[in-house]
């Protein structure tokens, strides 16, 4: 049983008065750990730590020496790449080769790929005409914007939290994480590493709770925040973006997404069978780039459901430290309630069911956890609630197309815009589809590569602004203009 404490002011904390929650575990259920929740004195300690911060030690340090310190972050992190994939497995119960193949080495990589970028971007300059002739010139300098706001998601919390405490560090800011109440373990684990290498007291601060009346409340709601950044379900965003209006201040999200995949029949059919299948049933379903609904070209449609179907059926259940399974459970029982609804409606509406749509038979010791069946489904009007609504569950529904006109339309007939994925061998095709399909990302033959420098973020109600390179420094700093009279 862990004892997870806030982390403020360099200070592992727990109130005299303290309130504790509950960590369960996916995988059975069990209790692992009590998170003292912050209420609005501790969040407020903790926003005015990153403050003090601010004005303060790291406020004065040069670039060099503050990318230094997240070069040396990223390399604390890789020394302790086993407590972070430990820690990672034991908040979302997801199969080791996932936290150590992908989410906790690109969560380290955060810090280098944005130390660089804040090194290396330019900025403007003008010269310009003044009716003395003598004329003047005008540049660009970066400021920090401030104190960040940073609240995560569960799905991938380690990556996602990362992608936002890198660039905000790396420019200069000062930050206060709200980790989701299920993942609470590796931004605690990270608050070590920040005292390890030396980063200074307040710039990076942790307080775990919940959303309304809990510390995620709180901290959108103090005008000491001058920015908030946030990934989760785009009701939440709408209530942050209204919490931020007092004080005019910046947001940027990525919120929810039902994700299209195109499949033409000139692909590879086998790239794009594991492509589709990864994109729908990775992290059990959990992914917000994930595929929910996947469209296949009508000659080549009834070998691809079937072959998809024989790959679902194929996964193996375990515990994440068991190297042969490779499909975990849900994050909690409470979204299992919420996705097995969407697999009941499903058949309600008449959805002919491919494969799953219920609760696997689990050994004794792993029958209390969230776990759930990779589900696939045909036959449903595109009209249907599991192709309407966002479920970040392990399923899809399978229909075939027969022009590439009818396929942009279906693709775009949603209220959100996050991404999507084509597989084709023309690559005319590819690029007439891509312009066309309204979203913030579209991977050709791919899925789920990111290079960091690249603009990121949703359209439509799949979120506001965009993230990654530049466009990171856009939004985790203030460009202020410098007119020098010649």
């Amino acid at each position: 049983m862990q004892l997870i404490k806030n982390f403020i002011n360099g200070e592992f904390a727990v109130a005299a008065d303290q309130k504790f929650f509950e960590k369960r575990s996916p995988l059975d259920n069990r209790v692992i750990a009590q998170v003292a929740e912050a209420g609005r004195n501790e969040v407020n300690a903790a926003v005015r730590s990153a403050r003090d911060a601010l004005l303060g030690e790291w406020g004065a340090l040069t670039m060099d020496r503050r990318t230094e310190l997240l070069y040396a972050v990223a390399d604390e992190i890789t020394r302790r790449f086993d407590d972070f994939v430990e820690a990672e497995m034991a908040d979302t119960g997801q199969p080791h080769h996932v936290m150590a193949n992908a989410f906790i080495p690109r969560g380290a990589a955060n810090f280098k790929v944005f130390a660089d970028v804040v090194k290396n971007v330019p900025g403007e300059s003008f010269e310009m005409a003044t009716p003395d002739g003598r004329g003047a010139l005008n540049y660009t300098i970066r400021k920090p914007k401030g104190v960040i706001g940073v609240i995560c998601p569960w799905n991938a919390p380690f990556l996602l939290m990362t992608w936002k405490v890198g660039p905000a560090l790396a420019c200069g800011n000062t930050v206060v994480v709200k980790p989701s109440e299920e993942t609470p373990l590796t931004a605690s684990l990270l608050g070590e590493v920040m005292n390890t290498v030396g980063v200074p007291k307040g710039v990076y601060n942790v307080v775990h709770g919940f959303g309304p009346d809990s510390a995620g409340q709180f901290l959108t709601e103090t005008p000491e925040v001058d920015a908030i950044t946030f990934t989760g379900e785009t009701r939440t965003g709408a209530a942050i973006m209204k919490a931020a209006s007092n004080g005019m201040r910046d947001v940027s999200f990525e919120l929810g997404g039902k994700n299209a995949g195109i499949v033409f029949a000139d692909c590879d059919f086998d790239a794009a069978l594991d492509g589709i299948f990864r994109s729908s049933f990775l992290n059990t379903g959990q992914v917000c780039l994930g595929t929910e609904r996947v469209y296949v070209e009508r000659p080549i449609f009834e070998r691809f459901v079937q072959a998809l179907k024989e790959k679902a059926e194929a996964v193996r259940y375990g515990r994440p430290e068991d190297h042969a399974s490779n499909y975990g459970p849900l994050i909690s029982q409470e979204h299992r309630a919420k996705v097995l609804s969407y697999y009941e409606k499903a058949k309600a509406e008449g959805a002919t069911i491919v494969t799953g749509g219920g609760v696997p038979d689990m050994p004794a010791e792993l029958k209390d956890g969230a776990w759930i069946q990779p589900t696939i489904w045909t036959g449903l009007a595109e009209t249907a609630t599991v192709i309407k609504g966002e479920i970040f569950g392990p399923c899809c529904h399978v229909r075939p197309f027969d022009t590439e006109d009818e396929v942009i339309n279906l693709a775009n007939d949603t209220e959100y815009g996050l991404a999507t994925a084509i597989w084709t061998r023309d690559l005319a095709r590819a690029h007439r589809v891509a312009a066309r399909v309204d979203v913030g990302i579209t991977w050709v033959n791919s899925w789920f590569l990111r290079d960091l420098r690249t603009p990121f973020g949703g359209a439509k109600q799949s979120g506001i602004g965009r993230e990654g390179g530049v466009h990171s420094l856009d939004f985790y700093t203030e460009t202020r203009n410098v007119c020098v009279k010649l």
